[in-house]
């Protein structure tokens, strides 16, 4: 049996929402936004497998979404933009007031690098590219304000959960394992200035039954 999925507490956001509003930045409405939260989100049946011995897959599917919801929220007020592969994840990101991008058959990192290009072709200036897995994630607007390209690697210093960057640096994306060495790398390359932050709660993501832990209260 599922002994059942972990539930998040309520994410830190920049202001509460009005009644009716959705609590996600929107793109009708802001004029031209300049900058943006961009969120890969993977098919929620096929997500954290890792996480097998301690949830069953439909645990494992609504964990993904929560976490996904998460991300999304602690955003704002940022538009918040999803790229992913599946008809299921597009439409529920549109149903919580994201704009979902679909870029079909290219992976992770060619649909993150699409996605970036496309939405430098429609004004986006800036971008806070983020996993959505980050159930501890809080204040991912301030990251848009910075200069550069900014590196959020995971507690390990292994993976790359959140890089903040301006849309016309070249920056190419390396997920994957051992992506943060990559990733620095890949910042160094382009000649802009960089830096790595050591955030706590954004350095917090679940992949094993063991990370499990950060769901708590």
């Amino acid at each position: 049996m599922d002994p059942g999925t972990p539930r998040l507490g309520p994410p830190a956001v920049a202001r509460s929402a009005s009644p009716g509003e959705s609590g996600l930045g929107q793109i009708d409405g802001w004029g031209a936004p300049k900058a943006a939260a961009l969120v890969p989100v993977k098919a929620f049946y096929r997500a954290k497998m890792r996480l097998a011995p301690v949830l069953g897959a439909a645990g494992r599917a609504e964990l993904a979404r929560q976490m996904a919801a998460h991300v999304l929220k602690a955003a704002f007020p940022l538009p918040a933009i999803v790229v992913c592969d599946d008809e299921e994840v597009a439409g529920w990101a549109e149903d919580l007031g994201a704009r979902a991008l679909r870029e079909p058959g290219l992976g992770l990192n060619g649909a993150v690098n699409a996605a970036v290009a496309q939405l430098a072709q429609e004004g986006y200036e800036r971008l806070v590219v983020a996993h959505a897995d980050l159930p501890r994630a809080s204040h991912l607007a301030s990251l848009a304000e910075l200069d550069g390209i900014a590196l959020v690697p995971d507690r390990l210093h292994e993976g790359t959960n959140v890089i903040s960057l301006p849309t016309s640096s070249g920056f190419r994306f390396s997920y994957g394992p051992g992506s943060f060495a990559r990733h620095r790398a890949e910042a160094q390359r382009t000649g802009l200035r960089w830096t790595v932050l050591h955030d706590p709660a954004l350095a917090w993501d679940v992949d094993i039954p063991a990370d499990i832990v950060a769901l708590k209260p």
